[in-house]
């Protein structure tokens, strides 16, 4: 629960003022020796803490998401692989995904809202793309995946293109020529979030060439993550989607 919630909790006579600045003045952080873990992000952010599991121990995975998922009931964990999901998947509601290596546990699932589109150029982006789309959902927003809709077969994207009339946010995958964004960002009302992807022939400089064409984009309304940073966007994606459906609300 963030601080607005809370006060709002307040606020409505369901929390108490002992309640308020226990949350607010209690341990900020957990400290375990190999990792200090953010209690207060949830409270700052709206979300939990997130972990980029790449480079560590199975055991250290193991030991911070247990840590996480009794203090917030829901993990997000990235680029894990499967030895870190077995020191994990004894712990309830803990899930992996291989293609995208998202490592999660859900134990209270919520009702995702508004709309993210998640749009890839090629079958080769699917792992960041993938990812993306899972770091949305998981953080709470409703997402609607179009795969292999890359500009050397334009009629691929047109011919869903309706279905991006009502998106709050477009995620916009892409490598080799990283042209997708650009055709994105020019056909929809949402912002496009553009994500490179290292793949490609030697001359894209794993993905650096992709880069540069999406930093280029003439389209107005897209903005661009670093190189397979697909849960830099899917995060950025729901934070958007999330103030939207708040706004409409209010």
């Amino acid at each position: 629960m963030n601080v607005d919630a809370l006060l709002e909790e307040f606020r409505q006579g369901r929390v108490t003022a002992e309640e308020i600045k226990r949350q607010l003045t209690g341990h900020s952080y957990a400290d375990a020796g190999f990792a200090r873990l953010d209690h207060h992000r949830l409270l700052r952010k709206g979300q939990p803490e997130v972990v980029f599991c790449q480079g560590k121990t199975p055991e250290h995975v193991a030991h911070i998401f247990a840590e996480l998922a009794q203090a917030n009931g829901r993990v997000l964990g990235t680029r894990a692989d499967a030895s870190q999901y077995e020191a994990v998947r004894d712990l309830p509601g803990a899930n992996y995904d291989p293609l995208s290596r998202v490592l999660s546990i859900v134990r209270e699932p919520v009702e995702p809202v508004g709309k993210v589109i998640v749009v890839s150029a090629g079958t080769a982006d699917l792992p960041v793309a993938e990812e993306a789309a899972r770091v949305a959902e998981h953080l709470g927003s409703r997402v609607v995946r179009h795969f292999d809709c890359g500009v050397a077969g334009i009629h691929r994207f047109l011919s869903v293109l309706d279905d991006f009339l009502d998106a709050r946010a477009v995620v916009a995958v892409a490598g080799m020529d990283g042209a997708l964004p650009s055709v994105v960002g020019g056909a929809v009302a949402a912002p496009v979030i553009a994500v490179p992807t290292s793949v490609g022939y030697g001359a894209s400089f794993g993905g650096l060439a992709a880069l540069l064409t999406m930093l280029n984009s003439c389209a107005p309304g897209v903005t661009v993550v670093n190189i397979d940073n697909g849960f830099g966007a899917g995060y950025m994606a729901h934070v958007i989607n999330a103030q939207c459906v708040a706004a409409s609300k209010g």
